[in-house]
């Protein structure tokens, strides 16, 4: 392999789905499997001692399951990009896995060449997301109950900009809502991400959710 290599780590608790992947994998060109990991105290062992650049983590698992591991790969090896890669796609686990910093949340039945592009990308900080799983997130958006508004240290146009994302509009969405250009849209969004302290698009939806902005 080549320093240009994908390092990826795949963690899931069936071995047949496990070394499948692993094997999937290996024979794709610019990735190298690490190793795999059948729990996710495992998984965070051995993500420590090889440094993956991405790990692929299942959801459940027993001793430790994937979405603390996420968590605690995120303190503890942050460069690391964590992609889960499910059967489930409940709301709970997606809201979880978003809140725990991971890289996407996929479900087990895209193709192989997907999956490789995914994790590509997660690598190069592009998240990646299941479309059901981003439906299921923005149902819960829309189910959630209103609180009161909070001190946001954003001007009145970017907490516009904010509920827009959290509703799902695109940047050209809200700049027509807007009657604003898109590349003023663009700067909106990042500055509402920085001044938050939020990586995403995703991650400022359920900021938006989480204080009532909706």
């Amino acid at each position: 392999m080549n320093g240009e290599s994908v390092r990826v780590l795949v963690a899931d608790d069936q071995a047949l789905i496990r070394e499948g992947i692993a094997s999937l994998l290996s024979i794709e060109p610019g990735i190298e499997v690490v190793g795999t990991a059948a729990d996710g105290r495992a998984a965070v062992e051995l993500a420590l001692a090889t440094t993956p650049d991405v790990v692929l983590m299942d959801v459940r698992m027993p001793v430790l399951d994937g979405l603390r591991a996420a968590e605690l790969l995120r303190e503890r090896l942050p460069a690391c990009r964590v992609l889960m890669l499910t059967t489930f796609d409940d709301e709970e686990y997606v809201v979880r896995a978003l809140r725990a910093g991971t890289g996407g949340y996929l479900l087990k039945d895209l193709p192989p060449k997907d999956l490789a592009r995914a994790i590509r990308l997660a690598s190069a900080g592009v998240d990646q997301h299941d479309s059901a799983v981003l439906q299921r997130l923005v149902t819960a958006l829309d189910r959630s109950p209103v609180a009161a508004t909070p001190r946001v240290d954003l001007t009145d146009r970017e907490q516009a900009v904010l509920r827009l994302i959290a509703r799902g509009a695109t940047n050209r969405e809200i700049a027509a809502r807007l009657f604003v250009s898109e590349g003023t849209v663009k700067n909106h969004v990042s500055n509402i991400l920085s001044r938050l302290g939020l990586r995403d698009r995703t991650q400022a939806a359920i900021y938006a959710r989480d204080r009532g902005l909706l």
